[in-house]
């Protein structure tokens, strides 16, 4: 599975399951898919997924395709069908696929703000973001409305089962990084469906914030450092930078005395230049204060100034998540206990399958 992740897959039948995504926020240039019961997001539109030695089968009837490397059958794997509520539309016309979507087996995903002052801005921008690709193409809304959220949340457990939601949102030009937009969408969506969420925004100004957005319903939060290293982090992450480690370090402890250990989050994207040893000795001190660190694979995104810089090798994603999930386990946290969001999904990365099971 983590090679799959790395590598890619190629599709012999690309409208197989649901549409697979390409651009924007969150995981992009992939689909899901399942194997062994379990859903990963696999990338299909990488330059190193068309040069894949995975292949997917057409599917047949029973919707199951084989999965091969190379002529050799490994697996047999299926993708999610596409939801039902990506039939509907609000009263205004706008379909509810461009208010949220459907995230692995049963996630529902929103980028709350389409926009972002890091991406606005070609020499502050993330290197590996797409946040405006999607926006650009109209296939999403720049901001969508509590209202909103909460009218496609609501049809989305009803109609497809969804179990929980992630609202993430591009970073506005106010002092509180996003932490205002996601409480005024969490208490919509709340009053409409009891559904678990997951807040995700760089640390805000002050740290009275996490028990706002607490109050407001919601029950995780992430805020992810990306990469560490600080020439890295400035040559990637230019207008991130500007809010200093220091401050994710005091917010990720003030955050966790408000949601709890393990309900918190960051993403650590290995594969853009930290070592297997700093992606560890960081996760440590995360784990250290109740942070669950999801380390994923980094997914070069076309039309990013990144897009040809290689993914990950499986052998140096195994070096890492190999001892982390042994280092998660020993911490007393883990994906399964997550109560909503992208380590509880878990579709992302395939930490959670080296988590060990202590023995009874």
């Amino acid at each position: 599975m983590t090679e799959l992740q790395t590598t890619g897959m190629r599709l012999l039948d690309p409208t197989a399951g649901a549409a697979s995504r390409r651009g924007g926020a969150g995981p992009s240039d992939h689909k899901a898919v399942s194997v062994d019961g379990v859903t990963l997001m696999v990338p299909v539109h990488t330059s190193g997924a068309f040069e894949s030695p995975f292949v997917a089968d057409v599917p047949d009837d029973r919707g199951w395709s084989t999965l091969r490397r190379g002529a050799i059958p490994i697996a047999q794997i299926s993708f999610p069908k596409q939801p039902r509520f990506y039939g509907l539309s609000t009263a205004d016309g706008i379909p509810y696929s461009h208010i949220a979507t459907l995230h692995g087996a049963d996630v529902l995903a929103t980028t709350v703000l389409q926009t972002c002052i890091r991406y606005e801005s070609r020499r502050k921008a993330c290197r590996f973001c797409a946040i405006g690709q999607s926006l650009a193409a109209g296939r999403t809304v720049a901001r969508k409305t509590p209202q909103q959220l909460a009218e496609v949340a609501k049809a989305a457990v009803e109609l497809d089962g969804v179990k929980h939601m992630v609202m993430t949102t591009g970073t506005p030009p106010t002092s509180d990084r996003g932490a205002q937009v996601l409480c005024e969408s969490a208490a919509a969506i709340r009053a409409a469906v009891d559904l678990p969420l997951q807040g995700q925004c760089e640390p805000p100004d002050t740290d009275a914030w996490f028990q706002r957005m607490k109050d407001a319903g919601i029950d995780t939060l992430g805020m992810h450092l990306e990469v560490v290293g600080d020439d890295l982090r400035q040559r990637i992450l230019p207008g991130k930078n500007e809010v200093p480690l220091a401050r994710y370090w005091q917010a990720f402890e003030a955050a966790v005395a408000v949601f709890g250990r393990g309900q918190v989050s960051t993403y650590l994207l290995a594969g853009l230049g930290d070592s297997a040893e700093l992606l560890l000795s960081t996760s440590r001190r995360l784990l250290g204060l109740g942070v669950y660190p999801f380390v994923v694979p980094f997914v070069p995104i076309s039309g990013t100034p990144l897009e040809d810089h290689p993914a990950p090798s499986a052998d140096f994603m195994r070096s890492v998540l190999e001892p982390l999930g042994a280092l998660v386990t020993a911490a007393g946290i883990s994906a399964g206990d997550i109560k909503a969001g992208c380590g509880k999904c878990a579709a992302c990365s395939t930490l959670s399958r080296y988590e060990v099971t202590p023995l009874a």
